[in-house]
């Protein structure tokens, strides 16, 4: 299915932030992709009234629709309808939360190409409503994640637009950010860290 932005560019996923399924992983993923990830751990929160958190789903433009029996329909064409902003949002101890989920593939560092302009935008929109973004960031190879919070995020990205860099070196990230412990239930225990910077 090709799947469009407004402008008709055609969708293509980033590069570096998806990873196919890995057999004979850790036990904490087994193969599964950060966003499955952490659509369980979600939902392993709400279920324990622990927070109420979820993906936002992006709307979509249906243009071309098969219909090769009566009962089924195959769509062919679709356009986003509007830029997405970051992937998850949801409320925790009475605090608005808002963050994105990137991976790479990337050993040292993770490309600033990964974000939007928009995603950067909106997370400057939510700090400045008081509100609490950061971003999830997974190094696939090493099977590490981090919370990175979206101040350091946005710095990095004016020095992007500044042509000063264009990656945010993972040693930095293990120094600015916050190693997120996984493991079965929840698998991404980020509510840890959330507790550790806004709640203590």
């Amino acid at each position: 299915m090709a799947i469009r932005y407004p402008n008709g560019r055609k969708y293509i996923p980033e590069a570096g932030t998806h990873k196919p399924p890995v057999k004979n992983h850790t036990y904490s993923n087994r193969g599964m992709s950060l966003e499955e990830e952490l659509n369980e751990t979600n939902q392993y929160y709400l279920a324990n009234n622990m927070a109420c958190v979820h993906k936002k789903p992006t709307p979509l433009q249906i243009v071309k629709v098969d219909y090769p029996q009566r009962s089924a329909a195959v769509i062919r064409e679709a356009y986003f309808k509007q830029p997405a902003t970051t992937d998850y949002n949801g409320v925790y101890k009475g605090k608005y939360i808002d963050f994105e989920a990137k991976e790479t593939q990337n050993k040292t560092s993770f490309p600033l190409q990964n974000f939007h302009p928009h995603q950067i935008h909106h997370m400057e929109q939510v700090l400045g409503h008081g509100g609490i973004a950061f971003v999830i960031i997974r190094f696939a190879q090493q099977d590490e994640v981090y919370l990175l919070e979206a101040e350091h995020v946005i710095a990095y990205w004016n020095k992007q637009m500044a042509g000063e860099r264009k990656s945010i070196p993972k040693r930095e990230i293990e120094e600015k950010g916050h190693r997120i412990e996984t493991g079965y239930h929840p698998r991404i225990r980020y509510l840890d860290i959330l507790d550790t910077l806004y709640f203590s």
